[in-house]
């Protein structure tokens, strides 16, 4: 069995910072790729931003140049650095996972957090 839990999500006034986590437990060998994603009211969850075991990582371009995504891999977490938020940065915050347990590969999803930013 394996979890992935967020945590860090909160309300922050706009141009403020927060820092999400997301640390994954359970039967892992290795963790692949890591994603956070978001979803905000009525729309379509979209992709915030990704890093691979390697440390190669990409970004939506409405977040490019404020938020930083890293991970560690002896602690199996992963993070997201939001600074300069944005009203339109609200939404849900979901960690994303591909994670190898012994010789199988799933994709795995945490429960969420919430981020709301006020104007």
């Amino acid at each position: 069995q394996v979890q992935l839990v967020e945590s860090g999500g909160g309300l922050v006034q706009a141009g403020g910072s927060l820092r999400l986590s997301c640390a994954a437990s359970g039967i892992i060998t290795i963790i692949d790729r890591m994603a956070w994603y978001r979803q905000a009211p009525g729309k379509q969850r979209e992709l915030v931003a990704g890093i691979a075991s390697g440390g190669s990582s990409n970004y939506a371009d409405s977040v490019k140049g404020r938020f930083t995504i890293s991970r560690d891999n002896a602690k199996n977490t992963m993070y997201l650095q939001m600074n300069s938020l944005k009203p339109e940065d609200t939404a849900v915050y979901y960690c994303n996972a591909d994670i190898r347990s012994f010789v199988r590969v799933n994709a795995y999803w945490g429960q969420g957090t919430q981020v709301t930013v006020s104007s």
